[in-house]
């Protein structure tokens, strides 16, 4: 067996790709077509990195972290479905997209390759612009996968900012409403961080059906972290999904707590001085950021105005929503409570 290449350089180009631009390892013991394809992947955008070998494609992943990879089945030293096989079993490489490619592949080559772990296959000979949407909708599809809350499934953080960026960009006017639960550490201490992670699922339902109820669209839900959720929707819903979000996580509550505690209005629990105290049962504070109210520039200009509308909603007790000077835009759909001091 031949000693491991190093691996080879891509076309004179810099050692990193350039900002914005997905990284594709293309394996292929065939130069002509790796470079061919190399050639359209860069028209449309992405930027490129060859390997001849297994050796090499591992060598490549291990230095320069590519987006995705294109694994020629019949590689030379490690064929394509070994090398996948060892880059799903490494936590380094695990969630990393792979296309696996291959000369008129049979049904039981590709259902061996996707039980192999493989995101898809593509048969020689190809398309390149096939090829390109194919990378084009795995890159996306691990994207989002890796953005979301593993707990909730809801867009994360990453997510929120670049739904924002576009809302801005767009010049789309929006509310920016930051969510998050009072008195949630009660439920952690006494409850337990299982039963307070249903809370937290609880209130991620309820995010869910407060925009369905609200006919808010478009709307965009996401989940910061914890139990710390965002809404972007239009000025115009921000009023109701509001409303609908605080009554439906008020019922939600009482369902989730012991019925002894859900029946009295509080749960008790000893503090570190083992003195017993007792804490309402959890509510919502939410901050609404409104660019009708003020221009933003950047997404992190409406995070900083959501966030601190919320410490203004924190410092209020029971359930509460901080509007800019105290005003929520008109909604045409019934009142809404913006203090319930239950």
């Amino acid at each position: 067996m031949s000693p491991p290449r190093p691996p080879l350089a891509r076309n004179g180009a810099d050692p990193a790709p350039p900002p914005g631009r997905d990284l594709v390892l293309i394996a292929d013991s065939d130069p002509e077509v790796a470079e061919f394809l190399a050639g359209r992947l860069r028209a449309d955008g992405f930027d490129t990195a060859l390997a001849r070998d297994g050796y090499q494609a591992l060598a490549g992943i291990a230095l320069r972290r590519p987006g995705i990879v294109l694994l020629e089945a019949d590689l030379p030293f490690i064929d394509g479905l070994a090398l996948t096989r060892q880059l799903r079993s490494d936590p380094a490489t695990a969630s990393l997209p792979i296309i696996l490619v291959c000369a008129q592949p049979t049904s039981a080559d590709k259902i061996a390759g996707l039980k192999a772990g493989a995101d898809d296959y593509v048969a020689k000979p190809f398309d390149p612009a096939e090829v390109s949407a194919r990378i084009d909708s795995a890159i996306r599809r691990h994207r989002e996968i890796r953005e979301s809350s593993p707990l909730t499934g809801m867009p994360g953080n990453d997510r929120i900012l670049r739904e924002l960026t576009s809302w801005i960009r767009r010049g789309d006017p929006f509310a920016l409403c930051y969510i998050d639960i009072d008195h949630f550490k009660a439920v952690n201490d006494v409850y337990g961080f299982v039963r307070g992670d249903e809370f937290i699922k609880g209130l991620a339902e309820c995010v869910y059906t407060a925009a369905g109820d609200a006919g808010a669209a478009p709307v965009f839900l996401g989940h910061v972290g914890g139990d710390d959720f965002t809404i972007l929707c239009t000025p115009g819903h921000a009023r109701a999904v509001t409303q609908f979000l605080n009554e439906h996580f008020a019922t939600r509550v009482r369902q989730l707590c012991d019925p002894i505690d859900a029946e009295r209005g509080y749960i008790e629990h000893t503090d570190r001085s083992r003195r017993v105290t007792r804490s309402r049962l959890p509510t919502l504070s939410i901050g609404v950021a409104l660019s009708t109210h003020r221009q933003f520039t950047d997404a992190y200009e409406a995070v900083a105005e959501a966030t601190a509308l919320k410490s203004v909603a924190k410092s209020h007790a029971g359930t509460y929503v901080a509007f800019p000077d105290g005003k929520p835009p008109a909604s045409g759909r019934r009142p809404v409570f913006w203090n319930d001091d239950r």
